[in-house]
């Protein structure tokens, strides 16, 4: 029988460090994981009590492909509101299976082979996954510590040819929790349209910033929204990551393709989780609020923590994540994790797993509670001190 191999572009795929960690600390005792990036919040009740009711009002059919018109009513009001950038819910909305449908079928539907898309970076794990899926070749560009990991718009002017098509921006950013600028969005923009580019922008952890800064939603820059699509979803402002619900938004015409993509893949987001959706728009500000007040107060706390006991560390100003700089203990960041896990039983993700920029780093979820966090500051510092 002739073997199986698979496709090239499959080949090309790092496997995920995020999922390689969580595997090995699920086969150990008495270990903290503070590697996987999802709230620990349980969704808000009114939020679960939504899909129950769903359930049982028998609510259990397909939605129309591009999802629940309601929720999408609801979602392009909502986007209106926080940052002025106004959608057709009819026409420019997309309801996803979560983000990472919404970033695929943004790859799929808008990139050809040999196309280069332009990622600063370090960044989530799946975005040069998604652009070699598309077989097209994701281009980095490092940023740096001492630069905030703020994007650097000369270095991404630098890198354009004539094959470059997107630029896929992250911000609030995972892993570092950088929150890019507008001067420097602004600059993109510019850039952008120069160059007649679109701009893919993740802003899933948009609700998710502190201590006095702002998002910036990037379609909402003059004359951003007709060549940017604006992936989001509920997963992390609104402690919904199981419900599996994203979107995308931007022109008719970009959005048409997604949904061409996307009705022969998903059909439609769930069901349950749509009507969920809606309920997690209609009056949930103090939720969400509340919730990103813990965040700020575990953020500081771990952030100082790292920074007396040697680790600097870059203050995140969104997301909920640390990004200490682990190399200053000689050690690199794969085998400083390695040993963490194995040596005291607390499982982060190498910087390197998010791409250039990265090496040396480490990134540390502070999505979890006060007390794993505090045992947690207290076996790292005990492996830097053996080091």
């Amino acid at each position: 029988m002739q073997s199986i191999k698979f496709s090239e572009r499959v080949s090309r795929l790092k496997p995920s460090g995020i999922r390689k960690f969580f595997d090995i600390a699920a086969t150990m005792d008495n270990v903290i994981s503070l590697g996987i990036g999802e709230p620990d919040f349980t969704s808000p009740p009114s939020v679960i009590e939504a899909g129950i009711r769903a359930l049982r009002e028998g609510q259990t059919h397909y939605t129309s492909n591009a999802g629940i018109l309601e929720l999408r009513e609801k979602l392009t009001a909502h986007i209106d509101m926080l940052y002025g950038v106004s959608y057709d819910p009819q026409t420019e909305a997309l309801i996803t299976v979560g983000g990472s449908e919404a970033l695929y079928l943004a790859c799929t539907a808008m990139l050809n082979p040999g196309d280069e898309v332009i990622i600063p970076s370090p960044c989530f794990v799946s975005y040069q996954a998604q652009v070699i899926l598309a077989d097209a070749v994701p281009v980095e560009i490092p940023s740096n510590m001492e630069d905030n990991f703020d994007v650097d718009p000369a270095a991404i002017e630098a890198a354009i040819t004539d094959r470059t098509k997107a630029i896929l921006l992250g911000f609030p950013n995972n892993p570092t929790g950088a929150v890019a600028t507008r001067e420097r969005l602004l600059e993109i923009a510019q850039i952008a349209e120069k160059y007649n580019l679109i701009v893919i922008s993740d802003e899933i952890y948009d609700r998710l910033v502190y201590g006095g800064h702002q998002h910036v939603c990037f379609p909402a820059l003059p004359e951003m929204k007709k060549r940017t699509l604006l992936l989001g979803g509920f997963s992390k402002d609104y402690a919904m990551t199981g419900w599996r619900i994203g979107y995308a938004l931007g022109p008719q015409n970009i959005i048409q393709g997604l949904v061409r993509v996307h009705q022969f893949t998903v059909m439609s987001s769930p069901t349950i989780a749509q009507i969920a959706a809606i309920e997690a728009l209609a009056d949930l500000d103090e939720a969400v609020a509340m919730m990103v007040e813990e965040y700020d107060r575990r953020r500081k706390f771990v952030v100082a923590d790292l920074n007396r006991m040697g680790l600097p560390t870059f203050e995140p100003k969104g997301a909920f994540y640390a990004f200490p700089k682990v190399s200053v203990t000689g050690l690199d960041d794969d085998t400083f994790a390695n040993r963490l896990l194995k040596e005291e039983r607390v499982a982060i993700v190498p910087g390197s797993a998010f791409g250039a920029g990265g090496d040396g780093f480490c990134r540390i979820s502070y999505a979890a509670s006060c007390d794993k966090l505090e045992e947690s500051m207290r076996r790292i510092e005990r492996m830097v001190a053996r080091i």
